[in-house]
């Protein structure tokens, strides 16, 4: 009877134990110093409402771009302060998942997905951007969207920051007794696209992580295509690296050079034609009242 409870639990508990969304803003005024930054708001295939932020350089001409991920807790403000450190001389979109910052809806796996190509697509029309180079960096649970962002649409370059191999191989390691396998809608098996993948690839790892154990991140170091570097940045932990200024200047340096590079013709692991981007909203930075959690029970989260 327990573990039928325990089994029933996890099952019915299965979007906490994938998601943590958070409303308040990390950066409650958020500018970039080496950007121009305005708040957008975009819609989605539905008509749900994603809030962020666009990010151009000072500098005229077409750039390269990059769209950013984020993790399991993570809203996302905290990219706009410091992208002039991460992403110097680009444009940088960073919006929130359904459900986290302002961003409107409920967060799941093809939701993510699916928003996440609309933003690559929204990013290709846009004059300042060059759409031959546009990269994708993800996070934690991010990684997991952007590498099959990468599978879909044709993505110049690739960053992982501590990613794993899949939701579900996490799940089965901490949940050994119950059939995970039957029961977790939000898979993230980042590890079945890898080898399709065909932009260069950049991967950090935390010196100590106890969310995502290296051996997870092995697993889907061996199957990517196009790996350029696979590096633990010294003195950081899941949490703490990707505010460190080594990982900020690794990440610096990999999109430079990737970006200095020759333009190839873009190639897709899959050959989904890009569709016409979704219409946006570029609205003024309004203050947003805070929201208060409502009380639920503990759960033991899958990643952080």
């Amino acid at each position: 009877m327990l573990w039928l409870g325990l089994t029933a639990a996890v099952a019915a508990n299965q979007r906490r134990l994938v998601f943590n969304p958070t409303v308040e803003r990390e950066v409650a005024h958020p500018r970039s110093n080496g950007h121009r930054t305005r708040p957008v708001v975009l819609r989605a295939k539905d008509g749900t409402r994603l809030s962020g932020w666009l990010m151009t350089p000072r500098m005229p001409g077409s750039r390269p771009a990059v769209i950013y991920f984020g993790g399991r807790s993570e809203e996302v403000s905290w990219v706009v302060r410091d992208a002039g450190k991460l992403f110097p001389g680009m444009a940088v979109l960073a919006v929130n998942y359904r459900g986290y910052g302002d961003s409107h809806g409920d967060p799941a796996e093809a939701h993510m997905v699916d928003d996440a190509c609309m933003l690559f697509d929204w990013m290709t029309a846009r004059h300042h951007v060059d759409p031959r180079r546009i990269a994708v960096v993800g996070r934690s649970l991010g990684s997991g969207v952007a590498v099959q962002v990468a599978k879909e649409r044709p993505v110049h370059s690739v960053v992982l920051i501590t990613p794993y191999d899949s939701i579900l191989a996490l799940a089965k390691r901490k949940f050994r007794v119950m059939p995970i396998e039957y029961m977790l809608r939000h898979r993230f098996e980042s590890i079945k696209y890898a080898p399709t993948l065909k932009a260069p690839t950049f991967v950090l790892r935390a010196a100590s992580d106890d969310i995502v154990p290296h051996s997870h991140t092995d697993q889907l170091v061996a199957k990517l295509a196009q790996l350029i570097g696979d590096e633990t940045v010294p003195d950081s932990d899941h949490l703490t690296i990707p505010y460190l200024e080594d990982t900020q200047a690794r990440i610096a340096r990999f999109l430079t050079s990737q970006f200095a590079g020759p333009i190839e013709a873009p190639s897709l692991a899959s050959a989904a034609p890009i569709p016409v981007p979704a219409p946006d909203i570029v609205v003024a930075a309004a203050a947003t009242p805070a929201v208060a959690a409502l009380p639920v029970a503990p759960v033991l989260p899958l990643i952080k």
